[in-house]
This record gives structure tokens, sequence and C-alpha cells, in this order.
């Protein structure tokens, strides 16, 4: 089947961070995450390279409702578009102050640059997705699967043999290894394994991942994937139980990480540059105690 336009937001400058996907339907373009509102520039590039304006959009699917992927679905929805989403992810996109507050408290200076703003969508232009619901837009086929573990409002979208996997399946910059983005506030270890499984399952023949590309080698990686959330998941439970503080044991992991994929071959700092982009230390550090915690109590 026709592959994607894979869309180079230039998040923050750096490119093969965030990604949006362009498919073409007989009813037109469907487009698979926006990326956060500050790169909306670089989609509109993207679409218009692929040959369509960002007007012409009216099919819009989130695989879930953070800011990096869902920042500029209200621009879509403002311009009469339709927005697919996870049912617990729907009333963080009809009111986004929650959300929004959120973030301002963590990125304060810097939230306007890095993800710009984020407005309402009326309820009528939200459609709630169910598990395995399929839509149907002109000649394609979108089936949703329900994939919790990185956020419990995830969906994985499959596209005949093809699955844009948002978060789910990893984070992987170029040749490099796959990482688990692990930001609070719901990381579910157990349900993200459950969710690898059901990926597994599925045997798409590609999986495109928002960050950054595309994985043909689907049975390696989310072998690799899993190990490695397991690892990342056991090196910060003992500082769980000593009750370390974030600030301390943030370095230390960026350290881990930064040994782990300079064993894995990613030797260039620009890189590693990238992974901390597209996979902050301090939000996985962050949210695997957010996980523990949760487990303990």
């Amino acid at each position: 089947m026709h592959q994607a336009h894979l869309i180079d937001l230039h998040f923050y400058d750096q490119e093969e961070v965030i990604a949006a996907f362009l498919v073409e339907t007989e009813e037109g373009p469907i487009l698979i995450e926006t990326g956060p509102f500050s790169t909306f520039e670089k989609l509109k590039e993207g679409v218009s390279k692929a040959g369509y304006r960002v007007e012409d959009i009216k099919h819009v699917f989130l695989s879930h409702i953070h800011l990096d992927h869902a920042g500029a679905a209200w621009w879509f929805a403002r311009n009469g578009a339709k927005i697919y989403v996870h049912p617990l992810g729907f009333r963080h996109l009809h009111d986004p102050s929650k959300l929004m507050n959120s973030a301002k408290r963590i990125y304060m200076d810097m939230m306007d640059t890095l993800w710009g703003r984020m407005e309402a969508i009326p309820e009528n232009l939200l459609h709630q997705v169910g598990h395995e619901e399929e839509i149907n837009i002109g000649n394609k086929r979108i089936k949703s699967w329900h994939t919790p573990g990185h956020a419990v409002h995830h969906i994985a979208w499959q596209i005949g043999d093809i699955l844009f996997a948002g978060d789910v399946a990893g984070v992987k910059i170029g040749d490099g290894p796959v990482v688990p983005p692990c930001p609070p506030p719901d990381i579910n270890i157990e349900d993200w394994q459950n969710s690898i499984n059901l990926i597994r399952k599925i045997s798409p023949s590609c999986i495109y991942l928002t960050h950054y590309g595309q994985v043909t080698d689907i049975n390696s990686h989310l072998t690799e994937l899993e190990t490695e959330l397991l690892y990342w998941a056991n090196w910060i439970k003992p500082y769980f139980e000593k009750g370390t503080a974030i600030p301390h044991i943030t370095p230390l992991f960026q350290e881990m990480v930064q040994e782990r994929l300079s064993s894995k071959g990613v030797v260039e700092d620009i890189h590693k540059g990238q992974y901390e982009a597209a996979n902050p230390s301090w939000m996985s550090v962050s949210g695997l105690l957010r996980y523990w915690k949760k487990r303990h109590n």
C-alpha cells in the first residue's frame, strides 16, 4: 500500500525529533499526529511538499494528547477537521486548561518556544475512538488499538499492514537503539508490556514512530524496547526505595542512558542530543518514580 508522507517538524531546530504523517485517501489527505503548535509552520511546509494545503485536512488522528503529538490539533478543528482521540484524552482537548497549566509549571518561560499555544476543541469535532474501532475515509480503513503503558489514553493506528505507534513503540533516532519514553503521570510497565505483545499479535510490516521514522525489523525492535523499559524501571527502583530526590537522580540517570546509547553505537553528541530532546531524562526519572510510588501504595 502507499506509504505515508513523513513530515519532519524540526522541533527546537533539530532534525528527526518529532514527526507527523500525512496519508492520502480518495477523500483527501488525513493527518496522523500534529506535533506542537510551535512547529506548525514546518508542518505546513511538509503538507505543501506532499501536494496539499493544511486546510485540505479534514481528519486528524492523535496517538495521545501530549503536546508533542497533539498540540496543533485545535488549529485543524478550527478549520472544520474532525479530531480522533482516545476517550480518556477527550476532556483535555475539549478543555486544555489543566494540560496547559501543568506544562506551564514545568516549562515556565520556555513554554511558548517549545510548545506554543493550545486552544479548546468543540465537542462536536472530537471523536472518541473505541478499542478496535474502524473508521473508513475514502479508500482507507483506519483501525484503533488502545495501547496504554506510555499513557492511559494512547492509541496506535493501523492502516493496512502499517502501524502508526505514537510513543508505545518507543523512541529511535536514525540507526540508533530504541528507548522507552517514560514521562509522568501514568507510566505503567505491565500495561506497556501488554501493549507490546498486542503489537506483536497485530504483526505490522512497518511501524512509524513519532520519534522518529520507520521501523521494519519489528520483532527485534520490540524485544529491545521491552528489555530497555525493564532495565530503566529496575535501575530507578532503589532510588525510589531510598527516597532520593529527582535532582540528584537525574544526572545519574542521564549518564546511564548516555553510556547505554554509546555501548549500542551512538557516538555522536548530536545524536545523543536528539535522543535527549525527544525523550528528556528528567521526565523519565519523574515518570518511573511515580510508577514505583503507585505500585508501593
